[in-house]
């Protein structure tokens, strides 16, 4: 357990929210291959991946211990008033350069006691992670797939927000405009945060779904990252060797269209972070 390395010139801290109320549309693929390829675009920069999702997949991927045998986890983190943030933070993972606070099943109660404990409880994880600002580059939260106060919390630290679609998908879109209007609501709190496009993904641009997925998703959002994600199977086959899909296969084609994202999230995110 470690603090983000120390670094002498003032640094930005962009905080990205990766979410989605759905399941399985690769929310936790994303924030993981994400967070993996911006670590690796400077050997100087500091990742924090961070897993709201009380299913801890993204801690069972990366982490090196199983998130039930971690005491110190994001829902003691948010619980605790008084926490130091680094106790919480494991810079040892099964990816390099990215450090990690593990979610867990925890997680479940920590809305209920927040919203009666504290006084702002959509702004609990903001207080928490300030000490990070102006020492990570990128804080990468992972979203629990519903509409809850977990990912209110998220989207009120946020400076930028992702929402990925599964293109193709009868109701890949269905419900997404109830996320839109809790994010109008957020603004409130986090007028600055930033939308920087849905991403389509498992987007095969022969398939006639997958293209009415893209042209529907442009008329709700009114934007898509300019990267798309296609279908692989070495998603789920990094996931079982707990790698990323670049570090899994470098030469497969989603992992060199993860590191376009990343060199596109580092760009329009660039200038646009938090300063201590």
């Amino acid at each position: 357990m470690a603090s983000p390395k120390a670094k002498t010139a003032e640094i930005e801290t962009v905080i990205i929210a990766i979410a989605n109320h759905k399941g399985g549309v690769t929310k936790t693929t994303t924030a993981i291959n994400l967070a993996d390829n911006l670590a690796k675009l400077d050997e100087n920069c500091t990742v924090v991946l961070i897993d709201m999702d009380p299913q801890a997949n993204a801690s069972q991927h990366i982490g090196v211990a199983h998130p039930a045998k971690v005491s110190h986890n994001l829902a003691e983190l948010m619980l605790n008033p008084t926490a130091n943030i680094a106790a919480f933070i494991f810079d040892e993972t099964h990816v390099e350069g990215v450090s990690l606070i593990y979610g867990s099943m925890s997680l479940e109660n920590v809305p209920d006691i927040i919203r009666h404990e504290a006084a702002r409880p959509n702004e609990v994880l903001k207080e928490r992670i300030k000490p990070l600002i102006g020492k990570a580059n990128y804080i990468i939260l992972d979203c629990p797939p519903n509409l809850g106060l977990l990912t209110m919390n998220a989207l009120a630290a946020a400076t930028h927000y992702i929402i990925p679609v599964e293109s193709g998908a009868s109701y890949g879109l269905y419900g997404l405009a109830d996320l839109q209007s809790r994010i109008t609501k957020v603004k409130q709190i986090n007028p600055d945060l930033t939308f920087l496009g849905a991403l389509l993904a498992k987007h095969d641009k022969r398939m006639t779904l997958c293209q009415e997925t893209e042209n529907d998703a442009v008329i709700l959002f009114g934007s898509v990252v300019p990267v798309y994600i296609s279908p692989t199977t070495r998603v789920n086959q990094s996931i079982a060797r707990k790698q990323t899909v670049g570090d899994f296969d470098k030469n497969n084609k989603v992992a060199k269209q993860y590191a376009e994202l990343a060199v596109y999230v580092a760009k329009e995110t660039k200038g646009k972070g938090l300063k201590a």
